[in-house]
């Protein structure tokens, strides 16, 4: 048995940034040897286990063989003949086929160290054509390396379209598409995740209103110097979509998307071109408008949302002033509402004295503030 780090690690390293996690593949090793060993196996289609001390991941050293379309359909071989260069020849790109020993020796038999000094992913085999999820993973680390310098292998984005050609992205499975689409949200530059699946034919299929010249990506760009949040991010990209409410509910169904993202992208679409304009409605317009975006008890997402408003403003090249609008947001909520409970005001009556109140305290401000100006 021998055992041998693997994969970003190594990767990671050589590019001088920080190892967040290690994986390692063993060689010559059967499922009950690891077992005796106190490993526990986590893996179902493939074994995959857990260091009893450490907690990290272990796979056997393993070669597939494609009989299915889609992402699950393999065989998997992992008995004991199996090589490190056979495990190492069935990965996505070649920086993340290196293999490292105990001692530190580098093993790099499909030239990964060669394409990080040349800032180039580049597929491993043509067993990359296996699995449509490695798409959307090449698309991703090209959003994460991409202000290196780094460029996509031409005969790689080849590759990937005739894979595409072929309908293997047909196959995809919806929680995969959202995980490396969360995952290339929060990278350097997201825009090139949308940048390389137009290149490859692939971005019509997987996200056929979004185009990766559209204004929307421009948005999205913005948002990359204003926050690393995914969730903003990802409203940004998607306000400006044609008929962006059902656009954006028919998307988050597809690839079933968490509900704080969708919540936000259709907040946005809906209220971001009137927030833009703010200083020019009035007090019972500004309260509708905190009404709408639920102001009262969702502070944070208000917050978010005042941020993707900024990158939207930026991209449409309108003047916008969230501190404006937060400032006003703040009068409108400091109508004490125990107050009013206490003078006897309930349910529809409070309801509507509270409206009033806030109507009011809003317009005087707006008074105020336009005599400052």
């Amino acid at each position: 048995m021998k055992i041998y780090l693997v994969g970003g690690a190594i990767r990671d390293h050589i590019l001088g940034l920080p190892v967040k996690e290690r994986d390692w593949v063993v060689v010559g090793a059967t499922v009950n040897d690891m077992l005796k060993l106190g490993y526990n196996q986590v893996g179902k289609e493939f074994p995959v286990f857990l260091h009893p001390k450490t907690g990290e991941e272990y796979a056997l050293a393993r070669m597939e063989r494609k009989i299915e379309p889609g992402y699950k359909g393999f065989t998997v071989d992992t008995s004991p003949c199996v090589t490190l260069a056979d495990d190492l020849l069935r990965r996505d790109l070649t920086i993340n086929a290196m293999a490292q020993t105990p001692e530190g020796e580098l093993i790099d038999p499909y030239h990964g160290k060669q394409d990080l000094e040349q800032k180039i992913l580049r597929h491993v085999s043509s067993a990359f054509t296996e699995d449509p999820v490695r798409i959307l993973r090449v698309a991703r680390f090209l959003a994460r390396y991409a202000h290196q310098g780094f460029s996509i292998a031409p005969e790689t984005i080849a590759l990937m379209r005739s894979m595409v050609q072929s309908g293997e992205v047909d196959a995809l499975v919806a929680e995969r598409v959202w995980k490396e689409l969360e995952r290339a949200l929060g990278e350097k530059n997201p825009e090139k995740f949308f940048t390389v699946l137009a290149e490859c034919d692939a971005l019509p299929i997987l996200f056929p209103n979004l185009s990766a010249d559209s204004i929307g990506i421009k948005a999205l760009v913005a948002t990359t110097h204003i926050t690393d949040y995914p969730t903003i991010r990802f409203a940004a990209l998607l306000h400006a979509l044609p008929e962006a409410k059902k656009s954006i509910l028919s998307l988050t169904q597809r690839y079933r998307i968490p509900n704080h993202y969708k919540e936000l992208a259709v907040l946005t679409a809906l209220h971001y071109e009137k927030t833009l304009y703010a200083q020019g409605l009035s007090a019972n317009e500004l309260l509708q408008l905190f009404n709408a975006l639920d102001i009262f008890r969702r502070e944070k997402r208000f917050e978010d949302f005042l941020i993707a408003c900024q990158a939207i403003a930026q991209t449409h090249a309108i003047q916008f002033d969230p501190i404006w609008l937060t400032a006003c947001a703040s009068v409108a909520k400091s109508v004490d509402i125990q107050a009013l409970l206490a003078q006897g005001f309930n349910n529809v009556e409070l309801a509507s004295k509270l409206k009033e109140e806030r109507c009011k305290k809003i317009a005087v401000w707006l008074s105020s503030s336009t005599k400052q100006q």
